[in-house]
């Protein structure tokens, strides 16, 4: 950041009246000695001779401490899995299958879809204990039982929204209303990137459905906006607008970035507004990603064997495909890569969203790509550097939604009080189960995990301490966690 916006980020108007009869002054003596303009000690650019902002958004930072992990690969089933049909077992759920759930675990509450006293509602799934550990997975994720001794899973994750947006908002944002940086914005603004020709931060989306938390879910909030993830297609141009238009050819468009570039920086010397760094950073990187992001969007580069471990089939949009490009695109430096996948609201609506064989369908697909995913960063070497999540924003009920009662269709309402989430990779114990939650899953029993306790935890395997890791907007310093959040360290390596 140029020093004088820096310094002028700290000055409050209350500042500047209290400190007004000295102060104007002092802004002459300073403007004129120089004393607020950083030595440049970069190349000038042709032409106009202005200089180019020092340090790149970008470029890559030290970690606050030394950490395992240098990237994130998060795997976000938009919609919230039905943690109790995956990956915790109440075989107590299961004896009591439709008998009136407790007054006590709905009295007072609010739900989504459900009012009165709903039936109790057990498992459909088979379920077994894999690896070592002895971790319960359902038949629904049957493809990643051989990665069991891979992953922690979290049984006891809470959260304080139980609507779908506001939930996503708050696991990405650490709030629950728009306008705030999402995580991986925080963590390209602590560590920058180590790619120069892909961004930093990539989002991918498949099952033709945004999350519900919309595009704020990857926004930079008060962040400058280089930090912001871009979002990529597995189908079709890899971004939008990125390739030249017809009539241009490639040393056209350098000339014309480099006109800009000249204007962009005279204008970043003058006032020193990061944004003005953001823009030509952006013009520069997606100048080299027209011949980058095409070579690393095409999957079919990948040898057969890979595309079946995966379930990819190149050309389409789909979750396995996604799964394969984040991990070319971890190969390629880009920091975080955040892949959305819609399909996970298992209200029983409908064939495809209900917890026997819909469940099964999605599931199966899905763990697929995500068992190729860890067994393939492990082979490579990558996963003791990665960082991967699993999981989604809240979790279900324990009991029928109540739209679906009545239904031959068995489904669950939004429950936030208790769910499960699975990691792996970078710094997290392997082969391991953290919390658990009741007999019957409705309250967290043991080791409660707060979304912020899970962001602050993420951080800290980066090797980010999220109570440094700030912003100072508006008279104050913020932070993905706000004002809450402590390391988990019991799912530590």
């Amino acid at each position: 950041m140029h020093p004088r916006w820096e310094r002028l980020q700290w000055v409050t108007r209350r500042h500047f009246l209290g400190q007004g009869s000295l102060g104007l002054g002092a802004l002459a003596l300073a403007e004129i000695s120089g004393s607020w303009v950083a030595a440049a000690d970069t190349a000038r650019s042709a032409g106009t001779g202005a200089p180019l902002p020092a340090v790149q958004p970008l470029s890559p930072k030290p970690p606050h401490f030394p950490a395992k992990a240098k990237r994130v690969i998060y795997l976000h089933m938009s919609g919230a899995p039905p943690h109790l049909d995956l990956l915790d077992y109440k075989p107590e759920l299961v004896k009591y299958d439709g008998k009136d759930c407790p007054e006590e675990f709905v009295r007072g509450k609010r739900f989504a879809f459900t009012s009165g006293i709903p039936k109790l509602l057990g498992t459909r799934q088979t379920f077994r204990r894999v690896g070592r550990a002895g971790i319960w997975m359902s038949d629904a994720i049957r493809p990643m039982h051989a990665i069991a001794d891979e992953v922690t899973v979290i049984n006891s994750m809470t959260t304080d929204e139980f609507n779908h947006a506001p939930a996503e908002l708050l696991l990405f944002t650490g709030f629950a209303r728009q306008g705030r940086p999402s995580f991986g914005s925080w963590v390209c603004y602590g560590l920058g990137s180590e790619s120069q020709n892909l961004p930093g931060f990539v989002v991918l989306i498949s099952s033709g459905t945004q999350p519900s938390g919309g595009q704020g879910c990857w926004g930079s909030g008060f962040l400058p906006s280089v930090f912001q993830g871009v979002q990529c297609r597995s189908k079709g141009e890899p971004v939008l607008y990125l390739s030249d238009p017809p009539g241009m050819d490639r040393q056209t468009r350098r000339l014309g970035l480099d006109a800009l570039r000249d204007l962009n920086a005279l204008q970043h010397e003058e006032l020193g507004h990061p944004e003005t760094a953001t823009r030509i950073a952006q013009y520069e990187l997606a100048f080299r990603m027209q011949m980058a992001a095409t070579e690393a969007m095409d999957i079919s580069r990948e040898p057969a064997k890979v595309l079946e471990a995966y379930g990819a089939v190149p050309g389409s949009g789909s979750f396995a495909n996604n799964c394969l490009l984040a991990r070319r695109l971890a190969e390629r430096g880009v920091r975080f890569i955040q892949l959305f996948d819609w399909g996970w609201d298992f209200h029983g609506t409908n064939p495809n969203e209900e917890i026997r064989d819909g469940l099964i369908r999605k599931g199966t697909v899905t763990a697929k790509a995500v068992a190729a995913l860890i067994r393939d960063l492990k082979a490579r070497g990558m996963l003791d550097e990665t960082l991967v999540i699993w999981g989604g924003e809240f979790g279900r009920t324990p009991f029928r939604e109540g739209r679906t009662s009545q239904s031959a269709l068995l489904g669950r309402d939004h429950y936030p009080d208790c769910f499960s989430l699975l990691l792996c990779g970078g710094g997290i114990k392997a082969g391991y189960v953290h919390g658990a939650s009741d007999d019957l899953g409705f309250r967290v029993a043991r080791d409660k995990v707060h979304v912020h306790d899970l962001q602050a935890t993420l951080l800290h395997c980066l090797g980010l301490d999220h109570t440094r890791l700030t912003f100072r907007f508006q008279g104050r310093d913020y932070r993905l966690t706000d004002v809450h959040g402590h390391v988990v360290r019991e799912i530590l390596a």
